[in-house]
């Protein structure tokens, strides 16, 4: 098998497995879906120009994302879309429940610090030591910030519908409204 094949398969494999979930973390920092979509692209471009596999592929390509979506966000014109574009922080194919709507709603709440830590550690089921590594944060402030953002979002579930109706604002909240968005989610916490 060539270089170029060996190269290609690692990174298809890599992409197989971890586009959606690097897709959703490009939207916990802020990005559209098309910016976040652009931005994998330019990420997996890269790791094809690279001559062999990094040790750890999947922390990498987190790294990298979040490297290139971060200097993504410095444009200036990008910014202005961006922020035009806030309302529809996240975009589905079809019409969201009620209760997507209110967990979206609840998740775009939250400082985009504490949102960030919380898909890691629920989306891509990031230890906090990696989070810390990742973010450059020690990993007791990581540990911090995913208790205050759980926090924050059981209070916000709380107050959009009544606990008996819908079920929010039990102790598992978060865990509800991320099933929700991402019904194959399994704990992590």
């Amino acid at each position: 098998m060539s270089e170029k094949t060996s190269s290609s398969c690692w990174v298809q494999s890599l992409y197989q497995a971890k586009a959606a979930e690097v897709l959703l973390y490009g939207r916990a920092l802020g990005l559209s879906q098309v910016e976040a979509e652009d931005v994998l692209q330019e990420t997996f471009l890269g790791l094809l120009k690279l001559s062999a596999p990094p040790l750890q592929p999947a922390g990498f390509v987190i790294r990298c994302f979040r490297n290139r979506a971060l200097n993504h966000r410095r444009s200036l014109w990008r910014r202005i879309a961006r922020e035009f574009e806030a309302h529809r922080w996240f975009e589905s194919s079809g019409e969201p429940s009620k209760k997507e709507e209110q967990a979206m709603a609840c998740l775009a709440q939250l400082p985009q610090d504490q949102r960030e830590i919380i898909v890691l550690k629920i989306w891509h089921q990031e230890t906090f030591e990696s989070i810390g590594r990742l973010l450059d944060l020690s990993p007791n402030t990581a540990a911090g910030r995913y208790r205050y953002g759980l926090q924050k979002l059981r209070e916000l579930l709380k107050g959009c519908n009544d606990d008996a109706r819908t079920g929010f604002g039990r102790n598992d909240a978060p865990m509800v409204a991320a099933k929700t968005i991402c019904p194959g989610l399994r704990a992590a916490f």
